[in-house]
């Protein structure tokens, strides 16, 4: 940003198609189309207005709908289209030309959003109370979009306010201990500020607490994780939802679901995911495919894997008595989606690998088509009260070893109605390596198709063994081409700014 005049120019982007409601549940409303400058800041209605401004920037790139297409970036799914140019990344084609600019550039049009906020608001003649609640939140935002840069990048360059000029953002990277550094302090701010309340469209206290320990399960700090999953447990705000597992990712049943703890939020008809949503770009065409090497990891419902003796697996009928999160989260070939018409809907591209994405396709609105179909606006899902199970499983196995807590943990991911698996077998996975494998297969399962895979297998370094058995339909073997488990920098960015230093091995 140039001049103090280009920021008084960026709210004008910020708050364009936003929200002007003064009303707590501002985010509920739908947005306007614009809005003058002239007199910002001046009342508690302009700051939440511009909070909502922020907000805003998580339905880009991987914080908003396509968040889904990171699954096709492990060994998970098909980029059907390649759309982001997953097709090359999972063929070992990594360079600084072809890495989609969802990684940085959307994160960091996140940041200067925030940043703007923090710049700004103490200009508002708001309560001190009210300040501290929207700085929080948009703290515990920045974070986020912090955290998603260090997990795709490692060390990137820190704005901690706005650049003044073009040549002040023209600065060198922090390494990922620093900004993972801030990220926490970002967090611990927010978990101190935010109000502790179950989620309502706004950050709170919960969120804070699960993205924090989120950080820290990356970071493998595990005794920091489990601090954090204990204290949204024992918070008592959020539980497994009994409603049927398909619906948490449905518009009708999201609002004050007791699952979900943040997420990205849209509303029909004048903020929805866009002309073609979920609906049209995964249910229409097909664009997310999951491989067989998912269905197959799939437990029959007697709790065994496939491959098991006494599973009951038949081959000839591969898809029946399977855990029902299969056929929730998959359309398997067996399957046909009937129009209100009687008529059996199909797809407009051939199904690659003969499988579509289920989960967030909500079938009331079929017939899917991108002219046709109704405005998509399920809220995208980013914390739930399931991933803090599972990784209150995986930090606690990690530092003790197996014990009750954690299969009683599992357990109530696996038992939920709808869903009404077995236990956790104790017998069989008795020990730190055992569970540990089970746990990470879990979280494939219950998380999966909803972006976590991509970022689960990194920090596990399993990335390249998982990819390696797997080919995609074309017969060409996947392979994981990141160098130090991290992406280069786009080359554009480098020729912005030559303080930027590539990572290494690019």
């Amino acid at each position: 940003m140039k001049t103090r005049q280009t920021n008084i120019s960026l709210i004008i982007l910020i708050i364009i198609g936003l929200l002007t409601s003064c009303q707590k549940d501002f985010l509920d409303k739908d947005p306007t189309t614009a809005i003058s400058a002239g007199a910002f800041w001046k009342t508690d209605s302009d700051v939440q207005l511009a909070l909502t401004g922020v907000y805003k920037r998580l339905q880009n790139g991987f914080l908003g709908h396509r968040k889904l297409w990171l699954d096709t970036y492990s060994d998970n799914a098909l980029d059907r289209h390649s759309f982001y140019g997953f097709g090359n990344l999972t063929q070992g084609i990594v360079n600084s030309s072809n890495v989609p600019s969802a990684f940085y550039a959307i994160p960091y049009q996140g940041i200067a959003g925030c940043n703007f906020f923090l710049d700004n608001v103490d200009k508002a003649p708001i309560t001190e109370a009210s300040k501290t609640t929207y700085k929080a939140e948009v703290r515990f935002l920045r974070a986020m979009f912090y955290f998603e840069l260090a997990q795709a990048f490692g060390g990137v360059i820190v704005y901690k306010t706005a650049p003044q000029t073009v040549e002040d953002s023209k600065i060198k990277k922090s390494t990922k201990e620093e900004v993972l550094k801030f990220v926490h302090d970002e967090l611990d701010f927010a978990v101190a500020s935010l109000p502790d309340v179950p989620y309502n469209g706004h950050a709170v206290k919960g969120s804070a607490q699960a993205l924090q320990a989120k950080v820290y399960l990356a970071e493998q700090n595990w005794q920091k994780a489990l601090e954090f999953c204990n204290a949204v447990i024992a918070g008592g705000k959020y539980q497994i939802y009994q409603g049927g597992y398909p619906n948490l990712f449905l518009t009708a049943t999201q609002q004050n679901n007791p699952e979900i703890i943040f997420s990205t939020k849209y509303l029909s008809p004048n903020n929805p995911q866009g002309d073609e949503g979920v609906l049209v770009e995964i249910g229409w065409y097909g664009s997310i495919a999951p491989y067989q090497n998912l269905v197959d990891e799939y437990e029959m419902n007697n709790g065994k894997m496939i491959t098991e003796a006494g599973s009951g697996y038949n081959s000839a009928d591969p898809y029946t008595n399977r855990d029902p999160r299969l056929k929730f989260t998959i359309k398997v070939p067996t399957e046909k989606y009937i129009n209100p018409d009687g008529s059996i809907f199909n797809e407009s591209d051939p199904l690659l690998t003969t499988y579509s994405q289920k989960k967030y396709i909500d079938l009331s609105k079929l017939p899917f088509d991108r002219t046709k179909t109704p405005l998509t606006d399920q809220n995208i899902i980013h914390l739930r009260y399931a991933d803090v199970l599972l990784m209150f499983a995986e930090a606690k196995n990690e530092i003790s070893g197996p014990d009750a807590t954690i299969y009683n943990a599992l357990d109530a991911i696996r038992t939920r109605k709808s869903v009404e698996m077995p236990p956790v077998d104790q017998i069989i996975y008795n020990s730190k390596d055992k569970l540990r494998d089970f746990i990470l297969h879990e979280r494939r399962i219950e998380l999966a198709l909803e972006g976590q895979r991509y970022y689960d297998l990194k920090r596990r370094n399993l990335m390249e063994p998982k990819l390696a058995p797997l080919k995609n339909p074309g017969g060409v073997p996947l392979k994981f081409g990141e160098k130090n488990n991290v992406l280069p920098f786009p080359q554009s960015e480098l020729d912005k700014n030559k303080q930027l230093q590539q990572n290494p091995q690019y």
